[in-house]
């Protein structure tokens, strides 16, 4: 949930005639996001929700982040870009909480909607154009971001999974915007803070044909999914779907990384996602964080050596963090 969270939380895209020259040099220059990770590790961005309300931007509301895109979408921009000077390689978009249904509900029609949702992939790569004009020289990537079918719904049910709808619900769901979501020409799609393991078999099935890689990324508590599945089941999903370039989780504790890089890794071959919290917790009923950090960048080395190639954060790890990160990643 980094780029976004309801907590305070054909064509290859790699290809020229994708989306064009990008603000991170032309595509036919820019290495694939599969091809680097078997080179080593890549820096992902922090929390967008955070860096936008340390910027003095209220996210009070069901859209959160969202939000932005529709009354300022610069401020988006902005967030993007500090991660991109801060070290980062990859930029996920502000779409986490995007969808057609949850725009409804604030009465923006689905024309509109699915431009908020292509505006998001934009603003993106707008803030890596600016860092290449600022003198950044790692290579710089866009994911757009896919969240679960809870954050829709905005009550913490994307920590809970089970929402009581079938895969095939669930992938009618999704489908429409990763359709438009593909169509805005991302590096890749990242399926993400996925609670279930049913939940991930039906983006599994929603991005088939899309034309863009994808990492799928849950959201755990210790050994298990959110929805209490063993993670070696929950990994094994993405062990056969070539669209996943990466498997992982994202938007837990950092003491519950380590395992479960080990675990996809082990179970799937592919190259691991990671990018947990800061470790503080998230009261709902108060809307405020409590307790103190426990993410520590020295963690990142044993992720990685573990099998973690794409490696960030998710709520409360701002741009310092992830410079942090960067230093570490590129020292050893």
């Amino acid at each position: 949930m980094t780029s976004d969270t309801s907590s305070p939380h054909g064509t290859s895209p790699q290809s020229t005639s994708a989306h064009g020259p990008s603000a991170h040099g032309s595509a036919a220059h820019r290495p694939a996001l599969a091809e680097a990770l078997s080179a080593g590790a890549v820096v992902l961005d922090g929390g967008m929700s955070n860096q936008l309300e340390s910027a003095g931007h209220d996210l009070s509301d069901q859209l959160w982040s969202a939000r932005l895109l529709a009354e300022r979408p610069e401020a988006i921009t902005e967030a993007h870009l500090a991660y991109f000077e801060a070290g980062a390689n990859v930029a996920i978009t502000s779409s986490y909480q995007a969808t057609f249904e949850g725009f409804a509900k604030r009465g923006i029609e689905r024309e509109e909607a699915a431009r908020l949702l292509a505006l998001s992939v934009e603003l993106a790569r707008e803030a890596a154009r600016q860092a290449r004009d600022k003198g950044a020289r790692q290579p710089l990537w866009v994911a757009a971001s896919v969240g679960p079918y809870g954050a829709m719904l905005a009550d913490g049910s994307e920590y809970r999974g089970r929402y009581g709808l079938t895969v095939n619900e669930l992938e009618r769901f999704h489908r429409p915007r990763l359709e438009v979501l593909a169509a805005a020409g991302p590096d890749v799609l990242a399926l993400e803070t996925v609670p279930d393991a049913e939940e991930a078999e039906a983006l599994l099935r929603a991005v088939r044909g899309l034309g863009v890689p994808a990492w799928l990324s849950y959201s755990v508590a210790g050994d298990r999914t959110r929805a209490g599945q063993p993670l070696e089941e929950a990994f094994v999903l993405a062990a056969e779907a070539d669209e996943v370039i990466a498997v992982g989780v994202n938007c837990c504790a950092p003491e519950d990384v380590e395992g479960a890089v080990a675990t996809a890794a082990r179970v799937t071959g592919k190259p691991v996602v990671v990018y947990p919290n800061s470790g503080e917790v998230w009261d709902a009923e108060a809307r405020a964080w409590n307790g103190r950090s426990t993410f520590a960048s020295e963690q990142v080395l044993a992720w990685r050596d573990s099998g973690a190639r794409l490696i960030g954060g998710c709520c409360r790890v701002g741009p310092d963090a992830v410079a942090s990160i960067a230093r570490t990643l590129t020292a050893t």
